[in-house]
């Protein structure tokens, strides 16, 4: 009787695919995408039924562009998504520069309470920002949809950059400043420079995620006009037109396409891209 070796067996045994892993995760990724799949396939329908398809047509892209009140509602986000990548990206620049150069226990402590936005559910921070504002008295309407996603999006720009500014070395802002530089010029000449990629990498991400949110705009927005994302919100209560298919499909097209920007932009200045944006490498 001729005894394998214990070595092959024990290969053998590691090369087998586990099965039951795939096909879970083949399960899940069919849930996941399938229904995403659907809209996308009607919205191309030729005919106004969400059940059967007959034939291809751009039907629904045509009268969603001819709707003035879902054209309008694209125009507030995209209004909102603006504000909101120029505010947080700006105070989250200034954030992460704060976090880095401050090495006492207060910046420590702050870095802890940057990352609370991150983990808390948004339905919180959604109801939190409405009874704020109901508070102070001040009127929903798109500038408070506005400073609430600024608030929200900062935590996102912070950690993407913090890591990034981390890695620079100081020695060369020394070296500017030793040539005459005051710390203003170095900053804007030398620091700036070297963190531009990562800032326009988070700038395009926070727009994406901007435009995309729902729960916060949902509990921050005023009547009219509101967000795409709310309006989407408001027609399907009373039905689901086909024309909704169209509108999220094109949101669904835009957003991939901004964080694929996102993604790409490091590379475009001879950095390393993908998924090392979210470490600001």
């Amino acid at each position: 009787m001729t005894l394998r070796p214990l070595h092959r067996r024990h290969r053998r045994g590691t090369d087998r695919r586990p099965r039951l892993a795939l096909a879970v995760t083949a399960v899940f990724f069919v849930l996941l995408y399938l229904p995403i799949g659907v809209v996308v396939l009607f919205s191309f329908n030729a005919q106004k039924s969400l059940t059967v398809f007959k034939g291809l047509s751009l039907r629904w892209y045509t009268a969603f562009f001819h709707d003035n009140v879902l054209i309008e509602s694209l125009g507030m986000s995209l209004r909102i998504s603006l504000v909101a990548m120029a505010g947080s990206v700006l105070l989250g620049v200034a954030l992460a520069l704060g976090l880095v150069r401050c090495r006492t226990r207060l910046g420590s402590l702050a870095g802890l309470i940057m990352l609370v936005p991150l983990i808390t559910p948004e339905i919180v921070t959604g109801v939190a920002a409405m009874l704020l504002f109901k508070g102070m008295g001040i009127t929903l309407s798109s500038g408070t949809v506005m400073l609430a996603e600024i608030t929200f999006s900062i935590s996102y720009v912070t950690v993407i950059l913090r890591s990034r500014i981390a890695a620079l070395n100081p020695e060369v802002e020394e070296a500017a400043m030793d040539l005459g530089a005051t710390r203003w010029q170095a900053l804007r000449l030398v620091t700036l420079p070297a963190l531009l990629p990562s800032i326009l990498a988070s700038a395009v991400l926070v727009f994406a995620l901007v435009f995309d949110d729902f729960v916060l705009a949902y509990f921050t927005t005023g009547v009219d006009p509101q967000p795409l994302s709310v309006r989407i919100y408001s027609a399907i209560r009373f039905g689901v037109q086909p024309t909704i298919n169209a509108v999220g499909t094109l949101m669904l097209a835009g957003s991939i396409g901004l964080i694929a920007l996102a993604l790409a932009i490091p590379r475009l200045f001879g950095r390393r891209g993908g998924l090392d944006l979210l470490s600001g490498k």
